[in-house]
């Protein structure tokens, strides 16, 4: 990993030949937690109250996220600007910059373009953001999700909801196998993203999930008791799980949808779609998921109840 990291930043230290027209960036500003949309999710204060946090050192080695934050630094730098300047220009948030540049924050390509656009960089960001965080050969992840894992992994809390099946952080091998066609790689891929629950200090996170679910059929009897088990044995301090009951109101049908809290304050959703996944950031977009998912947790049964539930449906519905 080192040795493909120190090769792609020497590429990013020579200005490519090769100009392309430049794209504007598609997202707005991230902005610090609102107050009053869930357990989870507590009031920072205004972003422009808060304290500027000092550059921190990276050692561009350590991974990806910290050497593309050290270059968007060196080259916001070289251009004499401050991140407060820089936000202003590409519709980004200060606190979403300094977090990138911090390698706390990961970012989509259209960040890049953006932060190119303005540096005058001749597209090196975008050049190292597409060696880092591409898909490439070998990882059957979609380009569009590619950046998800990494913000999971880097978050103090999570949302999660799903309205069809069971979320891909809680499945068991052979469900994931059953949704996933046998594709072996996806399915370690997706083992892979469950070690966030298991790490020293995992992430807070709240799964809601309708009863539906539960009888939905992914594999038969065989498949479905060790999966219904599997999430009765997820509950934790950190990991709270609640049904939705049939029968219940609520504005939860759309589709899939994930919140994640960052360091100071940083906020990002991911929506899936019919045609490919989306991660956001937008003041707008994120506020809207947070007040969707409160409104689906205020029908979900208490923890207690909903294993309660989900024990009984295993027992009654998945006979073997």
């Amino acid at each position: 990993m080192k040795r493909f990291l120190s090769a792609v930043l020497t590429l990013t230290l020579a200005p490519s030949v090769i100009l392309g027209k430049k794209e504007r960036a598609h997202r707005v500003k991230v902005r610090p937690s609102m107050a009053g949309t869930g357990d989870l999710w507590s009031s920072t204060g205004h972003e422009e109250d808060a304290v500027p946090q000092p550059p921190k050192r990276l050692t561009p080695s350590d991974g990806a996220a910290h050497l593309f934050g050290s270059e968007v630094r060196r080259y916001r730098e070289m251009m004499g600007l401050s991140i407060a300047q820089l936000a202003e220009q590409i519709n980004y948030s200060p606190s979403f910059i300094g977090a990138v540049e911090r390698a706390e924050s990961g970012c989509e390509r259209g960040f890049a373009i953006a932060c190119d656009a303005i540096l005058d960089t001749r597209e090196a960001l975008v050049h190292l953001w597409d060696g880092l965080f591409s898909r490439r050969p070998g990882n059957p992840v979609p380009e569009w999700f590619v950046e998800w894992p990494i913000i999971e992994d880097e978050s103090e809390a999570l949302c999660v909801y799903n309205p069809s099946v069971v979320h891909g952080l809680f499945q068991t091998e052979d469900y994931a196998g059953k949704l996933l066609n046998g594709d072996n790689a996806l399915v370690d891929a997706r083992m892979a993203r469950q070690t966030i629950l298991t790490k020293a200090n995992p992430p807070s996170l709240v799964y809601l999930l309708p009863e539906c679910v539960l009888w939905y059929d992914v594999g038969g009897a065989e498949v479905m008791r060790p999966q219904l088990e599997r999430l009765c044995d997820a509950a934790s301090p950190h990991v709270s799980i609640q049904v939705v009951p049939n029968g219940q109101i609520h504005p939860g049908n759309a589709g899939e949808f994930m919140l994640a809290k960052l360091a100071r304050g940083v906020e990002v959703g991911y929506v899936e779609t019919s045609a490919r996944g989306m991660i956001l950031d937008a003041h707008k977009d994120v506020a809207t998921l947070e007040q969707r998912f409160s409104a689906i947790r205020a029908q979900a049964l208490p923890v207690g109840m909903s294993i309660d539930l989900i024990h009984r449906t295993k027992e009654e519905h998945w006979k073997i």
